[in-house]
């Protein structure tokens, strides 16, 4: 890090984690010790970036459930209409569609802008509910995302940003997937992962040639 550290938005799965899907343990060590606004970005419900925030020891500032909930400094907003991705969601499975999750789906428990269901799930049927609901369905490689068209990761940093009084393009942003890329082209400059799929590499700056936490730490020292 230099005296001009740039503020850092992270995706979570793929970048902070292993090729196993578990964090990478260096995160306890890079993310505390950055000495800028630092912003954990995921398409996984809203509780899951903050008790990563906590439990690494940094500030609350988060985009969750791809831009459906934003935190920053005490501040939460959200995007989208929950009702009709829940009605959607109940009507997909009234016509027979299996969201794919357990019994008890911990995947939706806590998520408050829109659903997630498995790749598993029936893209067909799934596509066909999203269109009479006006919404759209997102795949991000983990998931299938029922969501209100236009919100995603980009429109969540201009809202943490704004927050924080920062020029979005201040930003150093890092990825590895499909539902990173309009945070790509929010912030300044831009990073995917050796991991990451054809979309995020093809809108990123630089892709790197370290795969998970190994490229984000690769990104992270460079800076």
């Amino acid at each position: 890090m230099t005296a001009e550290t740039p503020p850092l938005v992270l995706d979570i799965d793929g970048t902070l984690t292993d090729g196993s899907g578990r964090l990478d343990p260096r995160a306890f060590e890079y993310l505390p010790e950055w000495d800028a606004p630092l912003v954990l970005a995921t398409g996984k419900a809203f509780p899951y970036p903050v008790s990563l925030c906590h439990y690494l020891g940094i500030d609350l500032r988060v985009i969750a459930e791809n831009g459906g909930v934003v935190l920053a400094d005490d501040e939460v907003s959200y995007q989208g209409d929950p009702e009709r991705a829940a009605d959607a969601a109940a009507d997909f499975e009234d016509r027979g569609g299996d969201l794919g999750w357990p019994a008890f789906d911990a995947i939706n428990e806590w998520r408050e802008t829109e659903i997630a269901t498995n790749v598993s799930a029936d893209l067909e049927l799934l596509q066909s509910v999203a269109d009479a609901y006006d919404l759209e369905v997102f795949d991000t490689g983990y998931a299938y995302h029922l969501k209100t068209p236009g919100v995603e990761k980009g429109v969540g940093l201009r809202a943490v940003a704004n927050t924080l009084d920062i020029d979005p393009e201040a930003f150093v942003a890092v990825g590895d997937s499909v539902n990173d890329v309009s945070m790509f082209e929010v912030a300044g400059r831009s990073f995917a992962v050796a991991n990451a799929d054809d979309d995020a590499r093809a809108a990123a700056d630089t892709v790197v040639e370290e795969s998970y936490f190994d490229g984000t730490a690769a990104v992270l020292d460079s800076l």
